[in-house]
């Protein structure tokens, strides 16, 4: 953080005043701030509100897309390609819950730019300058992380699952063992799949932000890989379906992210080394100009004191 007191020229003969601080200047009474949190709510509220609506009309064709990876396996497995591939509801209203779920998270999505210029508006005047050119690039990068979480998911993790659930049809003593996949129970999957590894594709970020405020370094972040190892296999059990398969998906990408996360640290302690580098060395040139300039004035003074003593006296 800045300091906030900046550092100026000092002007002989008065004493330097402190420069209005960023952060002081944008002091607000509480109620202030607990209203203009309850306009930004608000206006989330109104976004997320009405891309829901928008949304409940694209459902069929983002599940019909969803629907894609079960068609394959499903055909790679050995069902005709001509063979629409069965899916069932067992239950009343079962689907117009799967598409209100789809729908609303299809209005957090995208309306996640908005929501997070809300979140960045209301917290920016409690920053610094630098602090809040370096937050906002992270705004870009979180949706990009999370979108490619969710293209992991769509591309191997949910094909993966939909084959080892078709290879276990078998056919014995006249009888024929079938998947029949349960629609719910399908999309529910892919739905916490797609959250889970968008969610978890936020970890270099987090540890970013971390290393950027001095709470973590990247030594310190090395030091605590088998931690990390066993709190990253905790929260892929939390994150996904109740199977170990899933747990293993999930971690090892995780683990991968942490060690994404370690060079975004120790790229950003060595920058911030050279940040503290170059602000030293500018100190103590200054603290040498200013003696320099000391030392001329004091100069100055012992000659004209000399020149003023040599005059004869009454003149």
């Amino acid at each position: 953080m800045s300091m906030p007191w900046n550092k100026g020229k000092k002007s002989s003969g008065a004493s330097p005043e402190p420069a209005i601080d960023e952060v002081e200047a944008s002091r607000a009474p509480l109620m202030d701030h607990l209203l203009e949190l309850r306009d930004r709510l608000v206006r989330i509220l109104w976004v997320v509100g009405i891309l829901f609506l928008a949304g409940w009309y694209v459902t069929e064709p983002v599940l019909a897309y969803l629907l894609q990876p079960l068609s394959d396996a499903a055909h790679r497995a050995g069902r005709p390609l001509e063979e629409t591939i069965e899916t069932v509801t067992t239950a009343p209203m079962e689907m117009i819950f799967v598409k209100l779920k789809m729908s609303f998270l299809l209005a957090v999505a995208g309306g996640f730019p908005f929501i997070a210029y809300q979140i960045y508006a209301f917290i920016a005047p409690g920053l610094y300058k630098n602090e809040r050119s370096a937050v906002l690039p992270y705004l870009f990068l979180m949706p990009m992380l999370f979108a490619a979480g969710g293209a992991l998911v769509y591309q191997y993790v949910l094909p993966t699952f939909m084959d080892l659930s078709f290879s276990q049809e078998f056919t014995a003593a006249g009888a024929k063992v079938v998947y029949l996949p349960k629609i719910k129970e399908y999309y529910e999957l892919t739905i916490s799949l797609l959250t889970a590894f968008g969610f978890a594709f936020q970890l270099p970020i987090v540890m970013s932000l971390l290393a950027r405020a001095g709470v973590v370094n990247a030594g310190g972040l090395r030091k605590g890989r088998k931690f990390a190892l066993v709190v990253i296999v905790f929260a892929a059990m939390f994150m996904t379906p109740p199977d170990p398969f899933s747990w293993v998906l999930l971690s090892v990408p995780l683990f991968l992210l942490y060690e994404s996360g370690i060079i975004a640290a120790m790229l950003i302690g060595r920058a911030r080394k050279r940040r503290e580098a170059a602000d030293a060395k500018r100190e103590e040139e200054e603290a040498r100009r200013e003696a320099a300039e000391e030392e001329s004035r004091r100069r100055a003074a012992a000659a004209q004191s000399a020149t003023q003593g040599a005059l004869p006296a009454g003149e």
